[in-house]
């Protein structure tokens, strides 16, 4: 299980966010409050940032947890940004891809993360994966269920799907074929942000200088609202739409 956030706003320093709020990405990584099963994030982390003048975003990853490591504390001290994805990371099943498994996820202008697990990985997504051509395979980050759903969504966003598409489709697929799993996915390009609530918390708020979609939230504002399970979530700083998902079976 995972942690992550995204955030479409005003600028502010990255730990303004990560880092400095009572129950911060940072917090949340041993002492989740809306998690009851692997609580304990300490296989890696990342966040992803725009600057003004750039759509393609920078990241910083790491494979050891985000409370270790100084240098990104330093980091998110002055680097500013308006818009970001960040996620912290408990491994369902050991592996060798360290940082390289660690969201966000990039490809040009978009990051992407994955809260939950996929059982039975990876034959349960086998006939998925039957979808992607061999280049898309080998461009795959890391040898987990994460990576291979951040390579069915890039797929559709590359085919010409919208964000909101994108993900839903994905989720339906991959809740077919491996009933049970996880699949709280987030994905941003800098100016919106898309979500799905499917088996784990999800929350959204919305305030006139930023929207914010997390797992949880990071302090008490009282416009915090929590997702309903099995929704997508749509947004940017002028709306944000939540829309019933249908189980694969419906």
């Amino acid at each position: 299980m995972c942690r992550h956030i995204a955030y479409v706003g005003e600028p502010v320093a990255l730990g303004e966010l990560i880092v400095r709020p009572e129950h911060a990405l940072l917090r949340q990584s041993w002492e989740p409050r809306t998690q009851s099963s692997g609580v304990v994030n300490a296989d890696g982390f990342g966040v992803g940032w725009y600057a003004e003048d750039d759509p393609v975003p920078a990241r910083y990853r790491r494979s050891g947890p985000i409370w270790g490591d100084l240098s990104f504390a330093d980091l998110a001290r002055v680097v500013r940004s308006g818009a970001l994805l960040a996620a912290v990371r408990g491994a369902t099943l050991p592996g060798a891809d360290g940082e390289a498994a660690a969201a966000p996820f990039a490809a040009g202008p978009w990051l992407f993360s994955h809260n939950g697990a996929v059982p039975g990985w990876p034959d349960s997504l086998e006939p998925l994966a039957g979808a992607l051509t061999a280049g898309e395979l080998l461009r795959m980050e890391a040898r987990t269920d994460s990576a291979l759903l951040w390579a069915l969504v890039l797929h559709r966003l590359r085919s010409g799907d919208a964000p909101g598409p994108a993900l839903a489709d994905t989720v339906r697929e991959a809740a077919g074929a491996a009933p049970g799993a996880g699949l709280n996915l987030l994905l941003t390009d800098g100016t919106r942000i898309a979500a799905t609530a499917w088996e784990n918390s999800l929350w959204c708020l919305k305030a006139p200088d930023r929207v914010v979609v997390a797992s949880e939230p990071y302090d008490d504002d009282p416009r915090w609202r929590e997702v309903p399970e099995h929704t997508l979530v749509t947004a940017t700083r002028a709306d944000v739409t939540l829309t019933p998902l249908k189980e694969p079976s419906a």
